[in-house]
């Protein structure tokens, strides 16, 4: 039963579908013209790199990207539709990319705002519950710019395009800050052995506590708090 299946079993349909050889060359020379349509579209976009797209200029790429590839190998997919397809997106791009530039309300709308996320060393909560941003991944984006705890920062701002910019301290005017290095969080406390700085772990506000009841925090209520740090930054 096994070798009747085995020789029944269709191989052209496995590599072609319903198609038939001719029409690999066919593709051959729809890829070329949709790869050359794809070139010229983004030319026309212009030269931003991909990390700095927009949400906005993100969905102008997926959308060439979808109709530059259904005529790639679907026959049924005529070229001329997907180069009207390719014209209507970029001319849509250019209209509201001018409208972007006239009216902030639609820049606003369409791309976002620049997000205050730290401010003197300690978060900005209602800002970053607005992101979709965990704090171990901004922390590890904190961590690539040689941070290792919030007192060295001054601002940490997150940009339309998904980056964060860091405005540090001075090195004279680092203050105590959540330390933010691997582990640090993980033996956090509510009642202080040991006099010194503690920062709360869930807003990094920070002040000097005495021995017992580490209390809640005056910024957010949280009561988990670690050991503060104010090493400077290593350049």
């Amino acid at each position: 039963m096994l070798l009747s299946a085995f020789l029944s079993f269709s191989w052209k349909e496995l590599f072609l579908g319903t198609e038939d050889w001719a029409f690999l060359l066919e593709i051959v020379l729809r890829t070329i013209i949709m790869f050359l349509t794809i070139i010229i579209g983004l030319r026309a976009l212009g030269k931003r790199g991909v990390k700095q797209l927009s949400i906005f200029e993100l969905v102008v790429i997926i959308g060439l990207g979808s109709a530059a590839g259904d005529p790639m190998f679907y026959k049924e997919v005529g070229i001329v539709s997907s180069i009207i397809v390719f014209i209507v997106i970029i001319i849509l791009y250019s209209t509201i990319t001018k409208l972007i530039g006239r009216f902030k309300k639609i820049e606003n709308l369409l791309e976002g705002k620049a997000m205050c996320l730290i401010e003197n060393g300690i978060f900005a909560i209602d800002n970053f519950k607005k992101e979709n941003l965990g704090s171990d991944e901004f922390f590890a984006e904190l961590r690539l710019k040689g941070v290792s705890h919030l007192g060295q920062i001054e601002f940490a701002i997150e940009e339309v395009s998904g980056d964060i910019s860091v405005f540090f301290f001075e090195d004279e005017k680092v203050k105590y800050g959540l330390p933010i290095m691997l582990h640090s969080l993980d033996n956090s406390v509510r009642n202080i052995e040991e006099p010194g700085h503690y920062s709360c772990t869930f807003c990094g506000y920070t002040e000097e506590k005495t021995s017992g009841n580490a209390g809640s925090c005056k910024n957010c209520g949280k009561h988990n708090w670690v050991e503060a740090s104010n090493r400077l930054r290593i350049t």
